[in-house]
């Protein structure tokens, strides 16, 4: 990798806001019921970016949602992708406040540039009728310009609950469903969190 090419690597790190430094080097494959290598492989060919498709990913918390979709971008920005990580209360909250916030409008800029949105923690909770309108223009408005990633413990039919429109739920998933893979991580799968969690208190040493 050149200087020039460093650089502009770090600089698309920086943009992107990852919350942490989440790699394949470190992803767990073996551990997921979601995929295989085979189809890791494919989404690692990144043609699903330069298509515009979404990749939605499903599942209870803990067990990697995060981790993989961080980990596809920062491949993405390795092979000279520009990429925005945001949770969506963040996004709303960008959306609401970037006609009179600095800081808002410029990150509102920089993720309408990328070439892959993730947006995570997908309808976390319910939204009010406005924020909702908000999450469709910004849908509608980026519509077939970039790829993404939602990840949710929500299936996609469950959406219009959180939404509380169901006509408004059905004409974003239309949008986003159009070009696009469901990757459900099972209910049934251990919490890769826990699992591998540093524990402060050796049980077996605590018992005897």
């Amino acid at each position: 990798m050149s200087c020039r090419e460093r650089k502009n690597s770090e600089k698309l790190m920086k943009w992107a806001e990852f919350p942490e430094v989440l790699t394949f080097e470190n992803y767990r494959l073996e551990e997921q019921t979601a995929f295989v290598e085979k189809q890791l492989n494919i989404l690692k060919e990144l043609t699903w970016v330069d298509e515009c498709f979404t990749l939605i990913m499903m599942g209870p918390t803990g067990v990697g949602k995060t981790h993989l979709s961080t980990a596809l971008g920062i491949h993405c920005i390795e092979n000279g992708y520009q990429v925005s990580f945001i949770s969506m209360d963040r996004l709303i909250y960008i959306l609401k406040s970037r006609d009179y916030v600095g800081k808002s409008r410029t990150r509102y800029k920089r993720i309408t540039e990328s070439d892959l949105i993730i947006i995570d923690d997908v309808m976390y909770m319910a939204y009010e009728p406005q924020d909702a309108h908000l999450f469709f223009q910004f849908i509608y408005e980026m519509y077939d310009k970039a790829a993404f990633i939602l990840t949710s413990n929500k299936g996609p039919g469950e959406w219009g609950k959180f939404l509380g429109d169901e006509t408004l739920t059905t004409a974003i998933l239309d949008r986003l469903l159009h070009r696009s893979e469901v990757l459900t991580f099972s209910d049934e799968q251990d919490s890769i969190r826990m699992k591998y969690r540093k524990a402060l208190f050796n049980h077996q040493n605590i018992e005897s």
